[in-house]
């Protein structure tokens, strides 16, 4: 329910996150962190975003500039040491958003936002490619003491401040325990949003005096919100924060059935709590992901799904297959490849090979149907696991499937842009998944979604804009593949009508400039518990 007056009431935010779309991402979270910043900021809010400068962004050649006389020596300790770390800032105006990108040495020496790189391997093995970084922790309590700590120095007090996920969630906490910032910040809300409250997601940590330490934090706080032993910074935000996760569902299967077990049981402590953990399904700007302006996209041709338009989509397609038939990709490990047939559909996916987004279940699901049925192509993009990623390869290198798949290791943004223009089918197989925009992005392409029917991917309808299944196996997901392989084959006009409906839903309920409303209402929420 709408807040009456909640636009009058949020003029400032800011926002601290690890991921801005242009700047720094891997997942959902920089989608979500610049588009909602955007859509506050033509609704006239005030908003400032501040995020790490991480070794592989280079701010001047961005445009950011210095921020001058914002030098800040902050409070790291560590267990029995006393220490400082100093960071400074660099700003740009982006899209009505004043971007903040936090300088310090423990940022600029990670190639990666969230794990080792190959190259960070190279330089010291113990950095093993696709590991989590050993001071995760540091990392984020350095970034959100870098927010609050420049906020103090600039005396900005805004009406809200919004962390996202568990990397930011120890802010509300510091903000409310430590004294240097209570009373200044006594009438700032804070909102915390999950994007993903699974396992290996929550940034909690096990090393309970280390946390004690570095946060700053009393030790009565970090025993008062232990989870399976681990100090949790989610859990902890709870008293101090309103919280939300990012689709209805999601918050739903998170208080209120078994499948809370895959966080720990983070969602039944939290009602446990009395928490409400309000579920608001991420919106999309379509004017970002729109086909009808290839030059923007960097895709080979302009089509419109929207009315039925589907020319260019087969010349996307043509260009696809000469870029993976011409050799190498930058930046890119190519594996397999793609003949050129446009008369057979071609699956994709596009996103973190791990067993969360369901990579297994598709392998499995692929091994079956590839010699089952000659007439599909399959195109993947990610990076994770390398027992999944090494499966896919050998998959792809099985001379009976040359030419029908072909697994590109890495990410580039062009290059998915350039995928999901191409593809006919787009294979969303998540264990969970809080809500999902790889589905917007790809109906948005007239690439029709397979998604397990979970978490926020419950908003694909099935036969009408997209394809769904409900058990979590290779099995129903392959009858899934087949029966979107068979409509492919019978109904071309059936396939064009969910396109055209697929697009329509997302401009009837899924824009920002919607939703924005959902968050203005939280971040008025959030205020009235500071009166």
């Amino acid at each position: 329910m709408a807040v009456k007056g909640a636009k009058k009431m949020i003029k400032s935010v800011w926002m601290v996150t690890r991921e801005y779309e242009g700047l720094a991402g891997v997942g959902g979270v920089k989608d979500v962190s610049r588009q909602l910043a955007e859509a506050l900021g033509r609704d006239g809010c005030s908003v400032t975003v501040l995020l790490p400068l991480y070794g592989f962004i280079d701010p001047q050649q961005l445009g950011f500039k210095p921020l001058r006389h914002q030098t800040l020596n902050l409070d790291m300790d560590y267990v029995g040491e006393e220490r400082r770390e100093t960071v400074f800032f660099w700003e740009r105006r982006l899209h009505k958003v004043r971007v903040l990108l936090v300088d310090g040495e423990r940022f600029r020496n990670k190639q990666g936002v969230y794990t080792y790189t190959a190259a960070e391997e190279a330089v010291n093995p113990l950095h093993e490619q696709g590991s989590g970084h050993f001071d995760y922790f540091a990392m984020n309590v350095l970034l959100q003491k870098a927010a609050l700590d420049l906020m103090l120095a600039q005396g900005s007090r805004p009406d809200i401040i919004h962390c996202h996920d568990g990397h930011a969630a120890l802010l509300p906490v510091m903000l409310r325990e430590k004294e240097g910032y209570r009373a200044f910040f006594k009438d700032t809300g804070v909102v915390v949003t999950i994007h993903n409250a699974g396992r290996g997601y929550h940034q909690d940590v096990d090393d309970l005096p280390f946390a004690a330490a570095v946060s700053g934090l009393p030790e009565r706080v970090i025993a008062a919100n232990l989870l399976e032993g681990n100090f949790d910074p989610l859990l902890a935000a709870s008293a101090h924060a309103v919280m939300n996760t990012v689709s209805e569902n999601y918050a739903r299967e998170l208080q209120e059935s078994d499948d809370d077990e895959m966080t720990g049981f983070l969602g039944h402590e939290l009602a446990g709590r009395g928490v409400v953990l309000h579920g608001v399904t991420n919106g999309i700007d379509p004017a970002m992901f729109d086909p009808r302006y290839p030059k923007k996209l960097g895709i080979a041709a302009a089509f419109e799904p929207a009315v039925g338009d589907l020319v260019g989509k087969g010349k996307c397609r043509r260009e696809m297959v000469k870029t993976l038939a011409a050799g190498e990709i930058n930046g890119i490990q190519r594996s397999g490849s793609l003949d050129l047939r446009t008369d057979v559909p071609l699956f994709t996916f596009v996103g973190r090979l791990t067993a969360q987004k369901g990579v297994d279940k598709l392998l499995d699901a692929l091994e079956i149907l590839l010699p089952h049925d000659p007439d599909f192509q399959i195109l993947i993009l990610g990076s994770g696991d390398k027992g999944l990623e090494e499966g896919l390869v050998r998959l792809s290198e099985r001379k009976k499937n040359k030419g029908r798949i072909c697994v590109l290791r890495g990410y580039g943004q062009q290059l998915a842009a350039q995928i999901y223009a191409a593809g006919d089918f787009f294979v969303i197989p998540s264990r969970y998944e809080p809500c999902g925009l790889t589905d917007f992005i790809a109906q948005l392409h007239g690439n029709l979604p397979i998604v397990h029917y979970v978490g926020g991917l419950v908003k694909v309808r099935d036969d009408l804009t997209g394809f769904t299944y409900r058990d979590h196996s290779s099995a129903a997901l392959m009858g899934t593949m087949q029966k979107a392989l068979r409509l492919f084959r019978s109904s071309s006009d059936k396939i064009v009508a969910m396109q055209r409906a697929a697009i329509a839903e997302i401009n009837a309920k899924y824009t920002w400039d919607k939703v924005v409303q959902r968050y203005l209402d939280l971040y008025a929420e959030a205020r009235r518990l500071q009166d």
